[in-house]
């Protein structure tokens, strides 16, 4: 779903999981949110109700089933119909809510302990991902270059292996051990 399909739908995730990301003004893609079945971009339904041009894109994760509606239509029910407004906008004061919470987190760890946090999500289920530097990258909202020394410097302690687009997970108390310690207090 890009900028060009948003001139003429809304969509509505009703299985799966997608991520929204907008390529920031030095020319780098990054991740702005992940929405799952139910879930409300916000980005969306601002931009069709500024008719200004959608920001982002939306990249599935997951097999996902969606439900496109005209834009025109859209925006017809939210004037409308107050239990889908509310909905709407409730689903997006949540988000706002949850992106605050995530960009207090990014500001008060460093970048080491949030890729060891994002590694240790990602490899909850088994100990090697199929991902990319680049697309870590755009997860921790960073650059490739930056996460690269990072997961080099990990690597080098033995905590982690990589591979051509993919991660192996060595030592999993000692990533959890250094997100543990940079847990700050408010």
């Amino acid at each position: 779903f890009r900028s060009e399909d948003a001139a003429e739908y809304a969509v509505f995730l009703l299985a799966g999981t997608v991520q929204i990301s907008n390529i920031t003004e030095d020319g780098r893609e990054a991740l702005a949110s992940r929405l799952t079945a139910g879930d409300i971009c916000a980005m969306m339904v601002l931009s069709g109700l500024s008719e200004r041009e959608y920001p982002g894109a939306m990249t599935a994760e997951t097999e996902v089933a969606a439900l496109f509606v005209t834009k025109s239509s859209f925006l017809l029910w939210i004037q409308r119909h107050a239990p889908i407004r509310n909905a709407v906008f409730g689903n997006i004061l949540d988000g706002l809510i949850r992106m605050g919470g995530s960009l207090s987190a990014k500001l008060s760890k460093p970048l080491e302990a949030r890729l060891a946090e994002v590694l240790l999500k990602l490899t909850a289920e088994q100990p090697t991902i199929h991902i990319t530097h680049k697309q870590l990258a755009a997860e921790l909202g960073s650059v490739r270059e930056v996460v690269s020394r990072q997961l080099n410097r990990m690597q080098l302690k033995g905590w982690i292996t990589t591979g051509r687009g993919c991660v192996s997970i060595q030592q999993r108390e000692a990533l959890k051990e250094l997100v543990g310690d940079q847990v700050t207090e408010d």
